[in-house]
């Protein structure tokens, strides 16, 4: 029996052709990392290849580390294994990666989702045998509105809210989440303020991608000022004390999760908002029919049920594989972006 060209073991999703990794959660000696959340892209690795609008991200998030930057499509061969990273359309700069050794193919999704949102590099299915993917949200109750819709509702609640005198504290990823939500904020409203860790991402991203004018909330920042504008802070700001200074304020909250109503109730947010930078249940069976795959491994979501669906109701070899990444939900990294000044 021949090993498959990837395998999942200890250290995370591993090509032994190769003798290279992807989206490690261990360190290991040569990574190929799909996009800049922590949960994929870890600290330790000997060296990372990644898409070149990530190197910086990612070297934001890590430091000093040894990193090489491909463009979409590019062509890298590693001991008779060709690999290319191809638009995942999760966030900014996020890749699917694709890999192909003597006519076999496998795709690895990463996170993604198949809205084009305007900022991060639109989603493209890739023709794979073997196709592994995420199903975050892979139940049909998760149905994802047209973007448009969902920014119109935000817009209009932040309308509302200054018209009452109130800041508005809307809570996204620091990276990702909130750069699409300043992207579809209307500044005609009124001003947007970050908390620091956003601001100081947005920055990293600006000479890459198009955002509006934002400042920083500080210590000289006074309550005045806020009245009546915007704040985009990441989800562990909320109950901090940093966020004090925002009072009166109403808080929202920018997720996939926000379908279920318990959610809200328990982020204690004012008001939930359904926007995901994964695919939706519809998004997910449209790809895996459109890369033309005979086999899918799902990871991290709701990987037994999604996997059953493919088998009984598609016919497709469907299993799955535990994976150490997390679920949207629980950013990595971000209670200690929260202490960060801001």
């Amino acid at each position: 029996m021949t090993t498959p060209l990837l395998v999942f073991n200890t250290n995370g999703i591993y090509c032994q052709q190769a003798d290279v990794y992807i989206d490690a959660w261990r360190p290991v000696k040569k990574c190929i990392v799909t996009h800049g959340h922590a949960d994929h892209s870890r600290w330790g690795h000997q060296q990372y290849i990644t898409h070149t609008n990530n190197v910086p991200i990612i070297k934001h998030r890590l430091g000093d580390i040894t990193v090489t930057g491909k463009q979409w499509n590019e062509r890298f061969v590693i001991n008779g294994v060709t690999f290319s990273l191809h638009p995942a359309g999760h966030i900014v700069a996020s890749s699917q990666v694709r890999v192909e050794y003597k006519g076999e193919v496998w795709v690895f999704t990463g996170d993604f989702k198949t809205e084009d949102d305007g900022l991060a590099e639109a989603f493209e299915p890739v023709k794979c045998n073997t196709f592994i993917t995420e199903c975050t949200f892979g139940l049909p109750a998760f149905s994802w509105e047209p973007q448009a819709q969902v920014f119109e509702d935000i817009n209009t609640w932040w309308a509302e809210n200054k018209a009452e005198g109130k800041t508005s504290v809307l809570f996204g990823y620091s990276l990702g989440k909130a750069q699409r939500l300043l992207k579809h904020l209307d500044p005609s409203i009124g001003e947007i303020y970050t908390h620091g860790a956003v601001e100081n991402m947005t920055n990293v991203l600006r000479p890459h991608y198009a955002f509006p004018k934002t400042t920083k909330v500080s210590r000289e920042t006074t309550k005045e000022a806020l009245r009546g504008n915007i704040v985009i802070a990441p989800p562990s700001a909320h109950g901090s004390t940093w966020i004090r200074k925002m009072v009166p304020y109403e808080t929202a909250s920018a997720s996939g999760w926000m379908t279920f109503r318990g959610a809200r109730r328990r982020r204690a947010v004012d008001r939930g908002f359904v926007l995901s930078d994964h695919a939706d249940w519809e998004g997910l069976l449209e790809t895996i029919k459109a890369t033309g795959c005979e086999k899918v491994i799902a990871t991290h979501g709701y990987t037994d049920i999604f996997a059953r669906y493919l088998r009984e109701e598609m016919g497709l070899d469907a299993r799955t594989e535990k994976t150490q990444y997390e679920e949207e939900g629980a950013e990595v990294g971000t209670k200690q972006e929260a202490e960060v000044d801001a």
